[in-house]
């Protein structure tokens, strides 16, 4: 285990910018050249690599996976979690929900109420806008923090429904009668808690049986309804 965990976090540090050549990857994981391809073979069976005569690449899911499976094989979320990318993160997620039939905007900027906001990504697919806040977390976090992390996607979930419609705001929803605002917790791992106050917090990897199931019981979840024609009504 520790030799596969660290050939991972050689993966991991490596194939940020592409692929990388086997010596190198052999070297930062001080493993036996031999060991090494034994490994990448089965790496690459499951999905996680990509392994070629010239080097071995990863694309963003695979690295996502990687970071997965190193802190299952007992690597510090801290660690791992520092080894990939931000925009790695958010781009898993909007791809996730285009493939979901959503239109998506990232890193959505908006003013209200004297306050500068911004959602990390925002997915429209009628009746519903899911605002997500991508939590990169690299330790694991406790309830008092979990529950500020929440109230502030709260927040800014509250405040995107009542801005729009806006000229400035360039989103789908505005074009639709009611609309759903649902905020939504995302994490790179799975944590002790599924859920507070009825505000979902997912791991990336299960992100597409969230999407799957949210249709169904979107309505039991914390969220904003709003209809253009009238007045906010919230459940918040």
């Amino acid at each position: 285990m520790d030799i596969e965990r660290n050939l991972i976090i050689a993966l991991l540090k490596m194939t940020r910018e592409g692929s990388v050549s086997h010596e190198l990857v052999n070297k930062e994981a001080k493993i036996p050249s031999r060991v090494a391809t034994e490994l990448l073979r089965k790496l690459q069976n499951s999905g996680l690599v990509y392994v070629k005569p010239a080097g071995v690449e990863a694309d963003a899911m695979q690295r996502l996976r990687l970071a997965v499976r190193a802190i299952g094989l007992g690597c510090g979320i801290e660690q791992v979690s520092s080894l990939l990318q931000w925009q790695e993160f958010e781009g898993i997620v909007a791809v996730a929900l285009e493939q979901n039939g959503y239109s998506v905007s990232r890193n959505l900027r908006f003013e209200h109420s004297g306050h500068r906001w911004e959602i990390d990504v925002v997915g429209c697919k009628k009746p519903l806008v899911v605002c997500i806040d991508c939590k990169h977390w690299r330790r694991g976090i406790h309830l008092s923090a979990l529950k500020n992390v929440v109230m502030e996607q709260v927040e800014r979930t509250r405040a995107l429904a009542t801005s729009l419609p806006s000229p400035l705001i360039k989103i789908e929803c505005t074009k639709w009668d009611v609309t759903r605002f649902v905020p939504i917790v995302l994490s790179v791992v799975e944590g002790r808690f599924k859920f507070y106050d009825n505000v979902p917090i997912v791991p990336v990897l299960k992100l597409q049986d969230f999407l799957n199931q949210l249709p169904a019981y979107a309505d039991s979840l914390e969220h904003c309804t709003k209809r253009f024609t009238d007045r906010i009504n919230s459940s918040f």
